[in-house]
């Protein structure tokens, strides 16, 4: 008995060594999407000192081009929590709004996972629905959530997004969700409504449009540029 309490001891003796103020393991904050009160999805420290804010369409080349070469933002600025990244659709037309709802379907985390794939196939999709359209198929007798779901089939957008993890019953559902495609076409006019916006891509930072930024290479400079105003490194 003697000896356990003795052993029991030297472990307090040794807690009581640690600094009371030890800083907590590191988080990855690229695992941490929501859903903000808007309905745009946002991915890292909600708490960060630098709020990027992204405008983008996906069946925009130009959008695709950046994402194509934006792969160094999650580990450099997002993963450490010194960037919350948030994503506003400007929807551009019809299949744009397929995309979009299907990339939302399955949450914030999921979002942010499948966008680069998307943007990736974003020729391969919007060929076939180039050549569905191309056949007039007729939509004339279907309900809008039934039309929908055609024309997601007609671009292999379902074929796509089964393959990167949304199961077909998922899918159908949030084609079927008038209400949430209302709500993304409403967001998306008033981004297009907004005074002066030049288009997709563009970028806004802590609340200010950047100038146009075509490149990562752009971002990365005026992010590394509002992380030394806030007085954090870099990164």
């Amino acid at each position: 008995m003697k000896l356990v309490l003795r052993c029991i001891a030297a472990l307090a003796a040794l807690v009581s060594l640690a600094p009371a103020n030890a800083a907590p393991p590191v988080k990855d904050w690229s695992q941490v999407a929501v859903r903000t009160p808007s309905g745009s999805f946002l991915q890292g420290n909600p708490n960060a000192p630098v709020k990027l804010i992204e405008y983008l369409s996906f069946t925009c080349p130009h959008c695709a081009v950046f994402e194509s070469t934006a792969g160094p933002l999650v580990p450099k600025y997002i993963k450490p929590g010194l960037v919350s990244y948030e994503v506003r659709v400007a929807i551009r037309d019809g299949f744009d709004m397929l995309a979009t709802t299907l990339a939302r379907c399955a949450g914030p985390r999921a979002f942010f996972a499948v966008k680069p794939a998307l943007y990736a196939a974003q020729g391969d999709w919007e060929q076939k629905a180039n050549d569905w359209v191309a056949t007039s198929p007729d939509l004339s007798k279907l309900s809008e959530a039934e039309a929908g779901k055609a024309a997601a089939k007609g671009a292999g957008l379902d074929v796509f997004f089964a393959r990167h993890g949304l199961a077909p019953a998922r899918a159908d559902a949030c084609l079927s969700n008038t209400a949430e495609q209302k709500l993304i076409g409403q967001r998306g006019q008033e981004i297009w409504n907004m005074p002066g916006f030049p288009g997709t891509p563009a970028f806004a930072i802590n609340g200010a449009m950047t100038p146009p930024i075509g490149a990562w290479s752009d971002l990365d400079k005026a992010l590394a540029a509002a992380l030394a105003k806030s007085g954090h490194p870099k990164g």
